[in-house]
This record gives C-alpha cells, structure tokens and sequence, in this order.
C-alpha cells in the first residue's frame, strides 16, 4: 500500500498519523487518528479513491461556500441577463449566504437544506414565509454553487439535489375584456402605451425599449429586437427575454398612434419615453398604470386588479377570442415553443376541445350528404358508405 503510517506523542496520548500522495503527486497527511486501524482505514480508503478516480482532498471539503459561490458569481452568474444576475444575487446575499456561507460545503446534509427550505417557507414570529418562487430559487443558487463543489473534487455529491421543493403556486391569470382595456387607456396619462400592450402581448421591458427604427408601420408591424431592465437605479439593455428577436403584428389604430409618436423623431428615440432615456416601469402602487387601475375599478364593479404584465395575458386572449390559433399566439408574444404558450393558457383554448367535435360532426354529415344524398348512418340498420335503398 502507497503511503506510509506513524506515531507520534500528545499529552493525550500516542496518535497516529497518515502520509500519502494526492492524485497530482503532492505528498500531503493527515493526523488525529487514535488507532492504527482507524489509520489503516483511511489510508485504505485513499487508495481506492485514487484508483478509482473518486479521490477527495479532505481540506478541499473543509472549504466553505462563500468560497466557491465566488466562481459561481464569476462564472454562471455573469452569463445571465441583467434582470436574472439580480435576483439570483439578491437570494444569495440575502437568505442563501446568511445561512451557508460559512459551512464547509462537506459538513452539508441533505435533510438540513430541507429543514432550511422549510423554515424560509413558513417563516417565524418577525418574517412571514416566502414565496414558493423565491424559496425554489434560494435551493437553486446554494445547488449551483455545490454543484462547483462537486466538480473541483470538494465532495462526491450535492447535497441540495433532490430536496423536496415547495410546489409552484401560479397566479390566476387575469384578462380584460376589449371594452376594459379602452377604460383604462382613458383613464391613463399613457392610453397610447396601454393600447400596444393590450393588442401586442409586448412584455414591459420590450416595450420600454421599443425605438423609433422598429417601427415598420406600413406594413403594421414592429420589431423586438431590445429589452430593457433597472438594476440598483441604472437601465440595462439586453435582448428579449426568449434570446431571439421577433416580428409583432399591430392593429391599425395602435399603427396610427405610433406613427403620431414617432413623427419628427430620431431613428434612436424611444417610442415611449425621451430621446435619449425609456420610460420607468410604473411603481405597483403609486404610478401613472396604479392610478388608471384604481379609477377605472371605480368606474367599473368588474375590473379586475391588474399589473402591466396582465396586459400580455389580456393580448393573448383577445387574440384567441379574434381566431388566432396557438402558432400565431406563441409568435406574438415570443415564447420559445407553442407547448410553453399552451401551458400558460391552457384555458383560452378550452372551446378549441367542443368545436372539434362540432366540425368533426359537421364535415361527416357533409361528406356522407355529398356522397349519398342523404345523412348516410344515422339508422344503426343503414351501413354507412351504402345507399338506405340497396339491397
């Protein structure tokens, strides 16, 4: 066996120490052990590592991490958009490095990582307990980073894979109706903007965004091409959320209305905003949209609490209700795929299911009409693709 064992002295008594090579040929060891056999063990158990390319340095588990979470931070997290490097930076300063940063990354067991997603879902007697979004993506940034871990040959496997994770929980989608989306545009000091965001799906950075060089008016149509975020009080420009630009069809009237906006303007104005600077998305409670919300609710005993984001919800229903299918809903809005579209509006489609069987029903009647001259196999004795007088 490689390596080598000895004894020394403590005032507690003889220990044992290990000498042994790492798999880079670095000769390192470890003490401590009060018996020969405990020793043996482990230098047994290095052996095999070694051969079986399963070796862990024992300091490199020692390391905790906050010390890996900074090639997390150089690594993954500066490939992502702004929008994203933000949150994932905030649930890590805020709730994931307050309770892990100092651990070292092999002293973590699985079922402590479950008892902390359970603490930070109910919550305590000072914070009440988060969002299951929020405490999904607190388990993933303490993942990624053991993940880091795992590769540099710190431990075999990471601890928070696997864990039981709160289920999503999704907001009802709220929709406004064509006679809703007009109130609130009216009762705003932006009717122009409610309007492209009601016919157009347009996410609020896209729409932010949005400059004079992609309009395409006489063909009614714009170009995403730009999305824009504020992070810690500074605009960040970026590409649509989905990575790819996208074409987006737009009604006449929002046509005429932008065409008006962009009058007289630099190619690299904003549609919505100055020359040179987007508009600010509106704050939740106190803005330009939360104002025309509370008013037009006043105005209105059915008008739902809405955010800008409702808006998109509200473009791919009144699209629906206009007869686009799937394909064309998941285009306008940019979604990556048509399953993602169906997944977040299962519901618009649902008349889709009876009007299948409707046609279904209408196109055999009307075939077997053609055909025979009569409703063919509606009489359980007449067998269909036969003429009710044939013998």
């Amino acid at each position: 066996m490689a390596g080598s064992i000895t004894t020394y002295s403590t005032t507690a008594g003889s220990r044992y120490r290990v000498r042994y090579r790492k798999p880079n040929g670095a000769q390192t060891d470890k003490r401590g052990f009060k018996t020969k056999r405990d020793a043996t063990a482990f230098l047994a158990s290095v052996e095999v590592g070694k051969s079986k390319g399963a070796y862990l340095d024992p300091t490199e588990g020692k390391r905790t991490v906050a010390d890996f979470a900074e090639s997390w931070i150089d690594g993954h997290l500066s490939t992502l958009k702004a929008s994203s490097q933000n949150v994932m930076e905030t649930a890590w300063r805020v709730h994931v490095e307050p309770e892990w940063g100092t651990r070292g990354v092999a002293s973590i067991r699985p079922s402590e990582v479950s008892a902390w997603l359970g603490r930070l879902t109910k919550g305590n007697d000072k914070k009440k307990g988060l969002a299951a979004q929020t405490v999904r993506r607190c388990a993933f940034v303490l993942s990624l980073i053991l993940d880091r871990a795992v590769q540099d040959g710190a431990v075999h496997s990471n601890a928070a894979r696997g864990v039981r994770l709160p289920a999503k929980t999704r907001k009802p989608v709220v929709y406004l109706t064509h006679q809703q989306v007009e109130l609130l545009a009216t009762e705003s000091t932006q009717p122009d903007l409610v309007r492209l965001l009601a016919y157009t799906g347009l996410r609020w950075g896209e729409a932010a965004a949005l400059r004079v060089k992609h309009l395409e008016l006489p063909k009614s149509r714009i170009r995403i091409e730009d999305n824009v975020v504020k992070v810690k009080g500074e605009n960040k420009f970026g590409t649509p959320k989905s990575g790819a630009s996208r074409i987006v069809p737009i009604p006449d009237f929002v046509s005429f209305s932008l065409r008006r906006l962009a009058k007289g303007r630099p190619q690299k104005a904003f549609v919505f905003g100055t020359d040179t600077d987007p508009i600010p998305r509106p704050n939740a409670d106190y803005s330009w949209f939360a104002g025309a919300v509370r008013t037009s609710m006043s105005k209105d005993d059915t008008f739902p609490r809405v955010t800008p984001h409702d808006l998109r919800h509200t473009a791919a229903s009144l699209a629906v209700s206009a007869g686009a299918n799937v394909k064309a809903v998941q285009r306008m809005l940019g979604h990556a795929s048509a399953a993602m579209t169906l997944d977040v509006y299962a519901d618009l489609f649902d008349d889709d299911l009876d009007e299948v069987a409707a046609r279904l029903s209408e196109s055999r009647a009307a075939a077997l009409e053609i055909k025979c001259g009569q409703n063919v196999g509606t009489d359980e004795k007449t067998p269909v693709g036969r003429s009710a007088t044939a013998n």
